[in-house]
């Protein structure tokens, strides 16, 4: 199977081993993303709404990359640092789809890269 990286100066370089977003055959794969602001490597978390919007624009960067938009996305991952932070995160989520939402779980966790309090991680259908 061929697969091919996509990578975007809109999005935040990796802080590890891995790749921004993966096509293999028809999905793309993207990577979890913190509020990391691209070119500064700074997290935007005043508070738990704009950091959520950060994420969501990170991932939006990735999909504009891709050619494709929200109404692609076909799976979501959801991982936070408290559960309590839930209604807010799904509020501002809810603001990036017009539609048929996609499939989705969402999971508290000890921690996030760079404590972070949301990451959230997509898979996209060509």
């Amino acid at each position: 199977m061929n697969k091919e990286i996509i990578n975007t100066n809109n999005a935040p370089d990796p802080i590890g081993p891995y790749n921004q977003a993966v096509k293999a055959g028809n999905f793309i794969f993207l990577s979890g993303q913190v509020a990391l602001i691209p070119g500064t490597g700074e997290l935007a978390n005043k508070n738990i709404i704009e950091e959520t919007d950060q994420v969501m624009q990170n991932l939006k960067a990735l999909l504009t990359e891709a050619g494709l938009n929200f109404s692609n996305i076909v799976k979501t991952s959801i991982f936070l640092s408290d559960m309590s932070l839930f209604s807010q995160v799904n509020k501002v989520y809810g603001k990036y789809f017009e539609s048929n939402f996609p499939a989705r779980e969402t999971v508290a966790v000890k921690g996030l890269p760079r404590n972070a309090n949301v990451e959230i991680s997509m898979i996209a259908a060509i």
